[in-house]
């Protein structure tokens, strides 16, 4: 019971780190940006998307019903999407967007071979 104790104690250097930390702010701009380049990329190019308004991923509807297929097709193109039905979405794939906007830039043209190996169409009502 002790040593549980101890660990869940939070140590010194924890403390200052934690000091040091506190009042530093978020850059939620880098957030926002990213999110917007990869949802209109992936809108753009045909699937279809829930946009987020406060995380920093978003869920995209599998253009088949197996998302965890459409997930290997996506490592075809080094895209790593992680199936929705790890977090109760089945039928859709979950993406992060907290990476450097320019890695984002660097999948869309992946994105949009997938979309093209599907047939995805961007939506008009877009």
């Amino acid at each position: 019971m002790q040593t549980v104790f101890w660990l869940s104690k939070c140590t010194f250097l924890m403390q200052r780190v934690i000091l040091r930390c506190v009042d530093e702010k978020v850059n939620l701009e880098a957030y926002d940006r990213n999110r917007n380049l990869l949802y209109n990329g992936l809108a753009e190019a045909g699937f279809e998307c829930i946009k987020p308004e406060g995380a920093f991923y978003l869920f995209v509807k599998s253009p088949e019903a197996d998302e965890k297929k459409f997930c290997d097709v996506c490592k075809k193109y080094n895209i790593l999407v992680v199936p929705g039905s790890s977090f109760a979405c089945p039928g859709y794939v979950r993406i992060a967007y907290c990476v450097s906007y320019e890695q984002i830039e660097r999948a869309l043209p992946g994105f949009k071979k997938v979309a093209e190996e599907y047939g995805l169409k961007k939506q008009e009502n877009r």
